[in-house]
């Protein structure tokens, strides 16, 4: 259901006024929402309300748009490789409330695929349900068809309603965001400057310049100017079969009250107070980063021949947050193969995926796309593909000014004495005099260099002129330079 349709669903608009907000779209451009704002159908505040309202929770079997016989499915083939007896436990494994739980117990139960085996040692007012040997038959038929055995999925509509309602365009970076987020780098105004409306775009955006100055640490810093929490399914399905995506090494959980109102004990009698679907994990926006390892296959569902469902690509994994192609033309993939393949989903925010049955469908393709190189971008990319990313930012080398404060930060993490004097020593003697760029990397390596050698040599951590040559020689900046005195 998109935007419009909800709010069209909810009453909050006309079936007139989505078609005259629908018509403008089409002319002016821009967002579903800008527009409707523009219209005067709804104000900004009421139309964010909505879209930060969370998944409902489903109270019925309709109501988790799934057919009954899925579902009981999921149920027992959970029953009969997790041995879970008792509503609670069901509940909590798949993530259904106890009374969707109960109702397919009840319907099991006609159907002779599970009996009750008494009161539960816990807690005697639960019951215990197990298997019948008919029972039994059904979860291994189910298990050769797919062997899931987490929460229960998302169906494909559902979950493209939330990406749409959470889009990443929907939430709006400013500069003083921005500046708090980046506070930790030393960059120049104009960086700041420009990559405040690229953030807010949606749109790629392609960092480039020389090698080890900030392009992956901005892209990192960056994630953490955004603020809003997204909801991550666990799975969803999409014509029958389960695509997992949730991935506790991408999504970081945000924090809930009462973790969602899960009790700590499965077998208690309350009932938890859910705040959200908790077949939805409540999310800071993820930050995926992927280099020279990437492949073509990575950006495709992955089908698993033994346990017949797929894990998700990692642009769906990204979904809603900020996806970073580290080293961009140093992939196993070429440039050119990587940004035809994502031709269509840059300029369209459409992405299309495959399933083993032959069947395609359509998913958003919502995430802030970051290509971070120290190539220059017509060495990997033609003028098309340049078209298509919207926002190209060099980072040049440091400024003297910039290089000492990099420096004065470094030394003062590491708990070094910044000196006036080797800095000027370092300047002058190096820097200028062999015509070395500076890097902002450098500080860093110095810095480590320095702490290794003195704990080697047993000395309190301090920099001399040494152990600065010593250190660029290894940066392989400075070869066959003298030795120098020590400061």
């Amino acid at each position: 259901m998109a935007i419009g349709e909800l709010l069209l669903a909810k009453g909050i608009i006309s079936a007139e006024q989505l078609n005259k907000v629908l018509h403008q779209q089409k002319i002016a451009g821009g967002r579903l929402g800008d527009n409707l704002v523009a219209l005067g159908y709804i104000s900004r505040g009421d139309l964010e309300t909505i879209l930060q309202e969370p998944p409902p929770v489903a109270k019925s079997i309709e109501a988790t748009g799934l057919e009954s016989n899925f579902l009981l499915n999921c149920l027992l083939r959970i029953m009969y490789i997790s041995a879970l007896q008792t509503i609670p436990e069901l509940s909590e494994q798949l993530k259904l409330s106890r009374q969707i739980v109960e109702d397919l117990l009840n319907f099991a139960k006609k159907e002779a695929l599970v009996e009750i085996r008494g009161q539960s040692e816990k807690n005697h007012n639960i019951l215990r349900y197990a298997l019948t040997h008919a029972g039994k038959e059904r979860a291994s038929e189910a298990l050769r068809i797919c062997e899931y055995l987490g929460p229960v999925p998302i169906p494909l509509e559902e979950f493209q309603t939330q990406v749409q309602k959470q889009t990443i365009t929907n939430e709006v970076i400013s500069i003083e965001k921005l500046r708090k987020a980046m506070s930790h780098l030393v960059l120049s105004e104009e960086v700041v400057r420009r990559l405040g409306p690229a953030s807010n775009s949606g749109r790629a955006i392609l960092i480039y310049g020389a090698a080890g100055n900030g392009k992956t640490s901005i892209a990192e810093a960056l994630v953490s100017a955004f603020e809003q929490p997204v909801y991550v399914p666990y799975a969803i399905e999409a014509d029958g079969q389960i695509i997992k995506i949730y991935d506790p090494s991408v999504h970081v959980t945000y924090p809930t009250s009462a973790n969602n109102g899960h009790p700590s004990d499965a077998n208690s009698m309350f009932l938890p107070h859910l705040e959200h679907d908790p077949r939805w994990v409540r999310c800071k926006r993820p930050y995926l980063i992927t280099g020279g390892e990437l492949t073509l296959d990575m950006l495709d569902l992955d089908f698993d021949v033994h346990s017949k469902y797929y894990e998700a690509p990692l642009q769906m994994k990204a979904i809603g947050g900020i996806f970073v192609i580290d080293d961009f033309g140093r992939q196993r993939v070429r440039p050119h193969e990587l940004l035809n393949r994502w031709i269509f989903p840059l300029e369209r925010k459409i992405d299309y995926l495959t399933l083993h049955t032959g069947k395609k469908f359509a998913v958003l393709f919502d995430q802030l796309v970051i290509f971070a190189t120290n190539f220059p971008p017509e060495e990997l990319m033609d003028p098309a593909q340049l078209r298509r990313v919207h926002y190209k930012m060099k980072i040049n080398p440091p400024t003297v000014d910039e290089f000492k404060e990099i420096f004065q930060r470094i030394c003062d993490s590491y708990g070094l004495e910044f000196s006036e004097e080797i800095m000027a020593y370092l300047l002058n003697s190096f820097y200028i005099k062999h015509k070395v760029p500076f890097a902002g990397f450098h500080p860093k390596f110095i810095a480590e260099h320095v702490i290794a050698a003195c704990n080697y040599l047993g000395t309190p951590p301090q920099i001399s002129r040494q152990l600065l040559v010593d250190s660029l020689e290894d940066m392989a900046i400075l070869p066959n330079a003298p030795a120098a005195e020590s400061a």
